[in-house]
Order: C-alpha cells, then sequence, then structure tokens
C-alpha cells in the first residue's frame, strides 16, 4: 500500500524523467543482445548504454557506425527509441493508452502537459492524437518520397527500410543514418548534391523542430497569421532567422569553391542540421573555425517547445532578446508582437540560459583535460550532446568512458529539460510565499 501511494503522489517532473530513464535501460537491454549487433559475443554496456542514450534522447551521436555494426533487429530497436523519444515518452505511453481505448485520467492529463508543453490542460487528449496522426502522416510522406532514391541505391527492401529509417530520424531529429553500408560514418555526404534527399530531410527536420504546438496553432487558424499566439510567432520568426542568416553566411564564407547548385544545397543543409538534427552532408572536420562556432550557438540553441528537438528552444533565445531590447529602450516590461512577456517566462529563459552554458563549458573542459584534446573539438561535442543534435567533428569513438559518461548524462539533461529536472529534485519542497528586504544592485 505505500508503494501505491508515493506511485499516486509522484510530480509530472518525475513520471517524465522516470519514463525516459526507464526506456534507456530497456533500450540499453535489448541492444547487448547478441542478435542486435553484427559482431558474436554482444555489445558492452556502457555502448549499448550511450546508443539507446542518444536514441532516445534523439542526439544521434554514435560510437559504432549505425549500419556497420547494429544487425537489422538492432536498427529497429534504434528506430523504435528514437520515435518513442522523439514523440516522447509520455505521449507515447498515452497514446498507446488511447488507442487502447482506456480513459486518461487529470493526473495523466497534466503529465502529459508538462510533458509537450502545452499552455492549458483542455483539450490535451485531442491535441495527442493530433500529434500521432500528424507524426504517422509526415514520416511516411518523407519515408516516400525519399524511396526512389534508396531503393535505386541499395535495392527494394533494403531501400524502402533506409527511407523509413531516415525519415524517422529526420523528423524526431534525431541524426541517426545508416549510410555506413556505403563507407562508415559517413552521413549523409554521398547525398550531397542530391536536391531529393537534400530537400526532404531538411523539411522534415524543419517540420519536427517547429513543434506540434505550433504546428495545431497553424491548422486551426491556416494563413491568419494575426490570430497566431505570440509564442507561434515567436518560434516561426525565430526559426527563419536561424536558417537563412546562417546559410547565407554559409554560402559566401566557406563553400566558396563548390558549383553553384551544391553550394546552395550544404549551405541551407548546414544551417538546418544544428538545429538538433545531426546529418551533415560534409565533412565538418574541414570547415573554418568561425564555421563551426557559429554551429555550435545554433546547436546550443535548438528546436522550438513541444516538438521532437532538444537544446535550449528558440523561445528561450526570443525572450532573452525582446529583455534585452526593452533594457536598451528603457521600456518596464519585455514585449513581443504587441504582448506582453510574463516575467516569470523571463526568470526562466535567463535560468536556462546559465544551466545550458554552465554544463556546456563545463563538460567541456572536463572532456578537453581528460582526453587531451583540444577544448574548441571537446566543446562543439558537449554542445552536440546537450542540444541533442550529433554532429560531431569525429572524437566520440576515441573518448574515455568517463567522458561518454558526460556526454550521456549532458544527453539526458538536454531531452529532458534542466527545469524539470530542477523541478523534480524540488517537488516537495514547500513554498515560501515571503519576500527578503529588496535592495538596488548595479549591473552592466
Amino acid at each position: 500500500m505505500k508503494v501505491i501511494h508515493k506511485t499516486k503522489h509522484l510530480s509530472s517532473f518525475r513520471i517524465i524523467i522516470s519514463g525516459f530513464a526507464l526506456m534507456i535501460i530497456t533500450g540499453s537491454i535489448l541492444l547487448m543482445l547478441p542478435v542486435s549487433s553484427r559482431p558474436e559475443g554482444g555489445t558492452p554496456f556502457f555502448d549499448a548504454l550511450f546508443t539507446a542514450t542518444s536514441a532516445v534522447c534523439v542526439t544521434g551521436l554514435v560510437i559504432h557506425d549505425t549500419a556497420a555494426y547494429w544487425s537489422e533487429f538492432g536498427q529497429l530497436i534504434i528506430m523504435l527509441l528514437i520515435q518513442a523519444g522523439g514523440m516522447g515518452i509520455v505521449t507515447t505511453a498515452v497514446s498507446l493508452a488511447i488507442m487502447s481505448g482506456r480513459k486518461i485520467n487529470l493526473m495523466q492529463r497534466r503529465t502529459l502537459q508538462e510533458a509537450i508543453s502545452a499552455r492549458h490542460i483542455g483539450g490535451i487528449v485531442r491535441l495527442t492524437v493530433f500529434i500521432i496522426k500528424t507524426t504517422i502522416i509526415v514520416e511516411f510522406i518523407g519515408a516516400a518520397v525519399m524511396s526512389p532514391v534508396f531503393i535505386k541505391n541499395f535495392g527494394i527492401l533494403k531501400g524502402i527500410w533506409y527511407s523509413l529509417f531516415h525519415s524517422v530520424s529526420a523528423f524526431c531529429n534525431a541524426g541517426f543514418d545508416l549510410m555506413g553500408a556505403k563507407e562508415p560514418f559517413s552521413s549523409l555526404t554521398a547525398f550531397a548534391e542530391n536536391p531529393l534527399i537534400n530537400i526532404t530531410v531538411m523539411l522534415l527536420i524543419i517540420t519536427g523542430g517547429i513543434g506540434f504546438l505550433t504546428w495545431e496553432d497553424i491548422r486551426i487558424n491556416k494563413f491568419r497569421i494575426k490570430k497566431y499566439s505570440m509564442q507561434s510567432k515567436m518560434i516561426l520568426t525565430v526559426t527563419a532567422i536561424l536558417i537563412i542568416v546562417p546559410a547565407i553566411y554559409f554560402y559566401f564564407g566557406e563553400y566558396t569553391d563548390m558549383p553553384q547548385e551544391k553550394r546552395v544545397l550544404v549551405s541551407l543543409f548546414q544551417s538546418v542540421t544544428p538545429r538538433t538534427a545531426g546529418f551533415n552532408t560534409v565533412d565538418l572536420s574541414e570547415m573554418r573555425s568561425d564555421s563551426k562556432a557559429v554551429m555550435t550557438v545554433l546547436m546550443l540553441i535548438g528546436g522550438s517547445p513541444g516538438s521532437t528537438a532538444g537544446g535550449m528552444k528558440t523561445t528561450t533565445a526570443a525572450v532573452l532578446i525582446c529583455c534585452a531590447v526593452s533594457v536598451f529602450r528603457r521600456h518596464e516590461s519585455a514585449g513581443c508582437f504587441g504582448r506582453r512577456i510574463p516575467a516569470d517566462a523571463i526568470y526562466r529563459a535567463a535560468t536556462i540560459l546559465v544551466m545550458y552554458l554552465a554544463l556546456f563549458f563545463g563538460g567541456g573542459l572536463i572532456i578537453s583535460r581528460l582526453e587531451a584534446l583540444p577544448i574548441g573539438e571537446c566543446l562543439f561535442e558537449t554542445a552536440s550532446a546537450i542540444g541533442t543534435v550529433g554532429l560531431s567533428l569525429g572524437i566520440t569513438t576515441s573518448l574515455g568512458t568517463v567522458s561518454r559518461i558526460i556526454l550521456i548524462l549532458l544527453m539526458f539533461f538536454g531531452r529532458v529539460g534542466g527545469l524539470t529536472l530542477i523541478f523534480a529534485a524540488l517537488s516537495n519542497k514547500t513554498k515560501i510565499n515571503s519576500q527578503l528586504p529588496q535592495e538596488q544592485v548595479t549591473v552592466g
């Protein structure tokens, strides 16, 4: 009875964390089975744990090439982990309950609200159904569009499987690929000049990264942009800026020696993929240091709330920028699109920024010291992990156990969310309504 009593009083945040952790452990056990890998003897626990964490947290960092090391069964397990992690563990569980005809109680609805960052608990089941339908339709369309290219390159059965795997991986912003069948750890470099693959993967990444809440807003209000919520307007504006501006930067500053068509595709793709997707169509280690710095910033920002992507989120960046603008203009409150931004949103955005930067720099410094690697490469790796991106400069496979554990923790933090972890830890703390005396502090 005591166990049941405690379970009923688990906070939404603890349920979310427990769900992700349970899925990772289950995935690790399945990947350790001899049938999951091509080499005999099965996979060591830490290798399986790293891969399962990367899949569930839709990151894409790998220590074994997915196509060369994992069997078809192992690849299927990875794809299912990506799908569950992309939709959200709680969303996936509730989706199964809905399909089985079970009623969703209030606690489950509240947990679901926290899991998908919904603004209201009302209509949460309807929103979940919308998420399921959208995911299935978009991934099916993506697989169908890419299938002619993959069937031509790999045959009918393998081509269909590759199309489905990469569609799920792209929509869920995971970055796992099966192109190791051509060359290990090559990602999509063999298709750098293929418009169909490039455009389809980019659209899947953007669609998954914008977020289901924004797509529902678009579905309801169509082209009546004025009726969009302030959050949807923020997300669409910041997303457009973070795609167009870096693409122009890469086009004129990085890939000047490429043919025109390839130059456009490569510039756009490298601008889209750091938004927590993890695919690449060029060798990132050959990029200039300033371009790597731009990609690092993009990885830290990540996707949008209620999406398949990780990172600090586009709304966090938007709120902080609006706050800075209000300070420059000496306004008492920050606003955007004719609406005032709540003070607690600003506090949360500032907290998230501090947490991400601290873990990003701290993790990078520790790995650099442990592995005797350049700090720039290590910071790129930690940004990729905490942003749940999956891009790498090629150092992941050579890292030691402690460094891999650091990346595992960063991936988990980046997918679950820093505030979720803090709220879970402090959920039983008594709320204090009294305030300390105020005193002026000079900043800036």
